[in-house]
């Protein structure tokens, strides 16, 4: 089964169930996949999928500490709830010394010394561990390794 299909199945599933978060989430996720379908005019795959999926992880966790700080209880709740969702339909996240073996392997593999070859490292980490992990946390295991 596609990850379009059990996102259409599981959108059924929560309006039966009356699930207003989840349905509203699987709903922003199916209208992403959607709109690239129509601007570049192409069938989305998984793996468009799951970049989709990440950059809506990614905004939810970003405005995240702002409501915390605000004090909106309800809000929190609402966003926890919508990332648990999100993080249920991403591959198993890598652990960070999963990451440093990866990242230590691309260093090896350019002969990376300095920070200047951050962004040769980035482009070869970045492929391997995508979906798989945060890029806020690649950047900052490179920096520590180098």
């Amino acid at each position: 089964m596609s990850m379009k299909e059990m996102l259409l199945n599981d959108f059924k599933t929560a309006m039966r169930e009356k699930n207003v978060i989840k349905k509203d989430t699987i709903q922003v996720i199916r209208a992403g996949i959607l709109q690239i379908e129509k601007d570049k005019k192409i069938e989305v795959d998984d793996s468009i999928i799951l970049d989709i999926i990440s950059k809506e992880l990614k905004k939810r966790k970003d405005v995240l500490p702002d409501y915390e700080k605000s004090g909106n209880t309800n809000a929190v709740l609402k966003i926890n709830s919508q990332i648990e969702i999100l993080t249920n339909y991403l591959p198993k996240q890598l652990s960070e010394d999963e990451l440093k073996i990866i990242i230590s392997n691309a260093i090896n593999d350019i002969d990376g010394a300095t920070m200047k070859d951050m962004g040769k490292i980035m482009s070869l980490v970045l492929p391997q561990v995508k979906g798989r992990a945060d890029g806020k946390l690649v950047n900052s295991i490179i920096k520590n390794l180098l």
